[in-house]
């Protein structure tokens, strides 16, 4: 992406949803409310974004329902709750079952919103570098990636596949030459969302 990075503001309050858009949008984000979260997933492969703010409660389409939604769109854009009611449960929901990278309380403190936004933004860049890497990989080649990044060994893992242990060390080096890594460190680090 170029230019200012691109956030979305999901809230059906139309006035907060603006006001937070317009927050962002004075820190050098190129922000755009929504209303309606399935009027954004509906554009949303035509125009992906870094970071979304979505409100949790929300009528039709919850802030996790949308989130788990948006999330197989695009596996690496930063999703950032906000809420009115918060709960621990749903705080804890909010960064382990959905992915999220914050859960804000409503009214929305702004410096810890900039800072949730722009470390989403930056989160959003490494891991678009990420699955960039591992794109070219063939389907088998993706096989073979991740199982050595669970810590299985070649072995183990023509084992698993019912390959020779020469043909995964075949692949296990085109992986190193398509990803530009140079050890299992660097792939688990690759694999790694975070």
């Amino acid at each position: 992406m170029t230019g200012e990075p691109k956030v979305y503001v999901v809230d059906d309050d139309r006035d907060l949803g603006g006001s937070v858009a317009r927050l962002l949008c004075r820190q050098g984000f190129a922000a755009e409310p929504f209303l309606d979260p399935v009027m954004l997933l509906n554009a949303y492969v035509e125009a992906p974004a870094s970071c979304i703010v979505t409100d949790v409660m929300m009528d039709d389409l919850d802030g996790f329902g949308f989130a788990d939604r948006v999330r197989f769109l695009d596996p690496a854009v930063a999703i950032v709750f906000m809420t009115a009611w918060p709960t621990t449960a749903n705080a804890v929901d909010a960064v382990r079952r959905h992915g999220g990278l914050d859960y804000l309380e409503k009214p929305i403190d702004e410096a810890r919103l900039i800072a949730a936004v722009t470390e989403g933004v930056a989160w959003s860049s490494r891991r678009r570098r990420q699955l960039g890497r591992t794109a070219a990989l063939t389907p088998r080649e993706r096989e073979v990636f991740d199982l050595l990044v669970l810590g299985h060994s070649n072995k183990a893992i023509a084992g698993i596949l019912a390959l020779s242990p020469k043909t995964v060390e075949d692949h296990r080096a085109a992986i190193m030459a398509k990803t530009g890594t140079s050890g299992l460190a660097q792939l688990i680090a690759l694999a790694s969302p975070g």
